[in-house]
């Protein structure tokens, strides 16, 4: 009992008691019997502490471990930070990371990348999403530590709750799925260098000693974080100014925030000017160049100057009171103690307060949206069809969402049933690479899964020059090149993707496959995509949907997927003649019954020209026939009025192919 009371005694103390002097002072002296020393301060023996007091401390002890524990299972049961690892558009800047010598010296050679490197190894943990959960959490208490330790040197006991304002910042950042693990890696060290500065000199006298200390720490930290240096020598500054009252000592910090950069990252590691003040930085120019990464670059501004300007903020306040009026209220607080239950009250409204404020940040930056768009993304990536369609409809009019959503819905053999049931648009059904800009991946997938092997090649050999060698990428590639017997090309991209951390056991897998099986007769989903594989290489087509679905149905006609796509453009393009000769040749394939909407479409056909199918063993339900009539029938009322008959009609026929021929819409009533 007494080694669990002293194991949760010292984590209190890390969380509470870390900036006070007295304390701190106490456990360096004592060593070995640091247990006892926190566990008498937890219990009020100690001199320093005024007994009474350890309630409020252990409500505000709570409160912290109850904060990051919450944080915790908000990114990992609700934000799922794998979902950022997906990569392109949605963190088109998420690192990436390879064993071996040769990865580690590309980072070694230039300022700030061990802080890269390093957030390249710990960016691989957000793969298993508890770890990238904790990664962060711990990200986040660091910095609350740091902070409460420099905000101390501020000598405003009632700046203590803004310890948490960091933290607070970094789960806008990850509620509104904006990635930006690196610099907020990079900002940690520069904290963490600041708290170490300020220990290693609070009892130096010399000043040629806190120079000698803080130029070292100085050229350390600018090889290790790069930009964020400045930040190190901006608080610096402002504690031999403000606190310490030594103004050539501040002089010296901030004119090595130029020397620094200019001699170590320009003179002797050849780094651009530019680049050796801005990276790591949120004015980088690596961050600025695309629109993705600068999503909510006003939120990583506001935590780099944070502590510079409450620190000087602070300062100015005193010196601004006045100090009478300050003594007066010491005075008071002398003459009239406040009783227990208002000490014990203050900490328990500081905790409400502290809980409501980050509530209200988690609701008001909370982006629906961007959730769903990167859940889409993420199981379409890993072929989870069923994860897609449930994540889906939170918000199903988002075109790339409606891209996933429809090869979910082949894959799950649905498309034929449910397709009008979400939001459709001619343009999502198959997207090219000149649809948008090169991210969003999965939509390349169903190119590939197509057959389109040529044009999923030129499109993510597009992403890899633009984003680098993200596993995802050189996987597809891998495959491609597999499917096209080109095995020397797949081995390469094999071996690179061997030295990742999760993606590894796949390629190893397929490096055996090529030595045992060289021309892989025996992998099913290899020698698939091989028969429905394009031969042609004509770049004309690549661009015209109708064509290159057709092309593919025509060179291979058991192509179901090109089968399903092309009926399904037609009927988008409410071609009725093109969609009924389409549905004339089920035959060619495995169905069991004439799927839903097929049937919608050849009713609109057959009622419009009075032309008679010829369907084979399949027929039209009783039940299609009576729902085009009862829906003529709405229509005919409302004397074939579409704006007047539009409120009726998408009640009750919202997600069919009658409506959407109508209207050009769907998916109404999702």
């Amino acid at each position: 009992m007494q080694i669990v009371r002293y194991g949760f005694v010292t984590v209190l103390y890390f969380f509470e008691y870390f900036p006070r002097h007295t304390i701190r002072a106490k456990i360096w002296k004592d060593g070995a019997s640091a247990g006892p020393v926190i566990y008498n301060a937890f219990t009020m023996s100690m001199p320093t502490v005024e007994r009474g007091s350890s309630e409020k401390y252990l409500i505000r002890s709570v409160r912290s471990i109850a904060f990051f524990v919450l944080l915790f299972l908000y990114l990992w049961l609700f934000v799922d930070l794998r979902f950022l690892s997906g990569g392109g558009g949605i963190a088109t800047d998420f690192p990436v990371y390879f064993k071996g010598w040769d990865f580690f010296r590309g980072f070694i050679v230039r300022p700030g990348g061990p802080v890269e490197y390093t957030a390249a190894i710990l960016c691989q943990l957000f793969y298993i999403g508890w770890a990238g959960a904790l990664v962060v959490t711990v990200q986040a208490w660091l910095m609350f530590v740091c902070s409460g330790y420099i905000l101390k040197t501020a000598n405003w006991p009632g700046l203590r709750g803004l310890r948490f304002v960091p933290p607070i910042i970094l789960l806008i950042a990850y509620t509104h799925y904006t990635f930006h693990f690196v610099m907020h890696t990079s900002f940690l060290a520069a904290l963490l260098f600041t708290c170490l500065y300020f220990r290693t000199t609070l009892h130096s006298a010399s000043n040629y000693a806190r120079m000698a200390v803080f130029l070292a720490l100085s050229v350390v930290l600018y090889y290790t974080a790069g930009g964020a240096y400045l930040l190190f020598a901006l608080l610096c500054a402002i504690h031999e100014l403000l606190f310490q009252r030594r103004p050539l000592s501040a002089l010296l910090c901030l004119l090595s925030a130029a020397a620094v950069p200019y001699v170590v990252g320009v003179l002797i590691f050849g780094v651009s000017t530019v680049g050796a003040f801005s990276d790591l930085l949120p004015f980088s120019w690596k961050i600025l160049m695309y629109r993705g990464r600068r999503r909510l670059i006003s939120a990583l501004c506001v935590l780099y100057l944070f502590l510079p300007s409450l620190t000087i903020a602070s300062e100015l306040w005193g010196k601004l009171v006045s100090p009478r009026i300050r003594a007066r209220l010491s005075s008071k607080r002398r003459k009239s103690k406040p009783m227990m239950s208002v000490r014990i009250l203050k900490p328990v409204i500081e905790s409400l307060a502290l809980f409501g404020i980050a509530s209200a940040a988690v609701f008001f930056s909370h982006d629906a949206e961007r959730r769903t768009l990167s859940a889409v993304h993420y199981y379409a990536c890993h072929r989870m069809w069923p994860e897609v369609l449930r994540a889906a409809r939170y918000h199903p009019d988002n075109w790339l969402v409606t891209n996933a959503v429809n090869r979910a819905l082949y894959h799950t053999g649905r498309l034929g049933y449910d397709m009008f049931c979400w939001p459709q648009h001619p343009d999502v059904l198959m997207q090219t690479g000149r649809d948008q800009i090169l991210a969003y991946w999965q939509k390349f997938d169903t190119q590939l899964d197509l057959g389109l092997m040529n044009m999923a090649e030129k499109n993510l050999t597009e992403c890899m020059e633009v984003f680098g060698e993200h596993p995802m990428i050189l996987k597809r590639l891998a495959l491609i090149n597999m499917v096209k017997a080109n095995y020397d090309s797949a081995r390469i991209y094999l071996a690179v993707l061997s030295k990742t951390l999760f993606h590894a056991d796949w390629a190893y897998d397929y490096l055996a496959r090529l030595h045992s099986d060289p021309n892989l007769a025996t992998d099913d989903r290899i020698q698939h995509l091989r028969s429905v594989c394009m031969r042609t290489d004509d770049p004309t087509i690549f661009f015209s949907r109708e064509q290159v679905l057709a092309d593919l149905l025509e060179q291979n006609g058991r192509n179901k997927m090109a089968f399903e796509y092309l009926t399904a453009w037609y009927m988008l393009t409410r071609q009725l003649d093109k969609s009924v000769r389409m549905i004339e040749r089920l035959k060619d394939f495995d169905y069991r019954e004439l799927p839903g909407h097929y049937e919608e479409a050849l009713l609109i056909y057959v009622y419009g020209t009075k032309k008679a199918v010829n369907l084979g063993d399949y027929q039209t339900t009783g039940q299609a026939s009576r729902r085009i009539e009862h829906f003529s029938h709405i229509f005919n009322t409302h004397k074939r009025n579409k704006q007047a008959a539009f409120g009726e009609l998408a009640r009750d026929y919202g997600d069919s192919y009658f409506f959407y021929h109508i209207y050009g819409f769907s998916g109404v009533g999702k």
